[in-house]
């Protein structure tokens, strides 16, 4: 079950990386966009050339699903109702791609009854790809050889290695490293890359308080993080919604080993009370 839709995702995720490159190798063009929360965000003739082409290769393969991407929303909510949707971010890191930053990812995931069943994260510029498909594992994929991917299994956040953003870092993250004294931390770009790390076992949690992560940025990491160990809520330790019109994470999220998620969680707790965080 879901290899077809596993082998497809891959696919197109090659394909757009071959496409996306040729736009990385020469200046990039931004433009600004009125996000799903009305809020303006960079874009790119790549992040719209990628969508195409991949929404379009969904369509050929997978006629009766319906498909969400961040640059083809459209005004129907058919992802709301779908048995099956797929949920697409044609470029994951469009900041650090203009900049020339190699951390930017392809995410194209497939979500049955509002949950993630199928995930593909690529990296055009590391070559790298993690995937999974549910029931089957999790894997990063370069040079040919697939390997198994697994979370460390870490239970004390003293001894967790945290995975920050690198072009969207607040002030109060400070006040949150402060507050749980990680034993370590990296600073890098795109959601998939960095829930990557955490199932890869090179990372052990990511954090983001605010509620700018949307459907799109989830959806596929999620899937390869529960594949590998791992668990994606949001701060409150609350399940994320995939179903449904509203499509950013309003309350956050928060990924890390099944062992220390709870422990995780409850550390949030007396940080986001100090700071007057309600569940939205």
């Amino acid at each position: 079950m879901l290899e077809r839709e596993l082998e497809t995702a891959r696919d197109l995720a090659f394909k757009a990386s071959v496409m996306i490159l040729g736009h990385y190798a020469n200046e990039i063009v931004a433009e600004e966009k009125l996000g799903a929360d009305n809020k303006y965000e960079p874009v790119t003739a790549a992040d719209r050339a990628a969508s195409r082409l991949i929404v379009d290769g969904l369509k050929d393969a997978f006629p009766d699903d319906a498909i969400l991407s961040e640059e083809e929303i459209g005004e129907g909510l058919e992802w709301t109702r779908a048995a099956r949707t797929w949920i697409i971010d044609p470029i994951d890191g469009t900041a650090g791609f203009i900049k020339h930053e190699d951390d930017f990812a392809i995410q194209i995931g497939l979500v049955e009854r509002g949950k993630p069943v199928v995930g593909v994260v690529h990296l055009p510029a590391f070559g790298t790809t993690y995937e999974a498909a549910l029931g089957q594992g999790a894997f990063a994929v370069k040079d040919g050889v697939r390997t198994r991917l697994a979370v460390q299994e870490v239970s004390e956040p003293r001894e967790m290695r945290i995975a920050l953003s690198r072009n969207h870092f607040k002030p109060r993250m400070n006040v949150l490293l402060d507050h749980f004294h990680f034993a370590s931390h990296i600073y890098r770009g795109s959601v998939g890359l960095k829930m990557g790390l955490i199932a890869a076992g090179e990372c052990d949690v990511y954090i983001h308080l605010s509620d700018r992560t949307r459907l799109w940025d989830t959806c596929s990491p999620q899937i390869i993080l529960e594949e590998a160990g791992g668990v994606l809520t949001d701060v409150f330790g609350d399940p994320l919604v995939y179903d449904t019109p509203e499509l950013s994470n309003l309350n956050g999220i928060a990924a890390c080993g099944l062992k220390g998620h709870s422990k995780v969680i409850e550390g949030l707790r007396p940080f986001l009370e100090s700071h007057g965080r309600k569940r939205k």
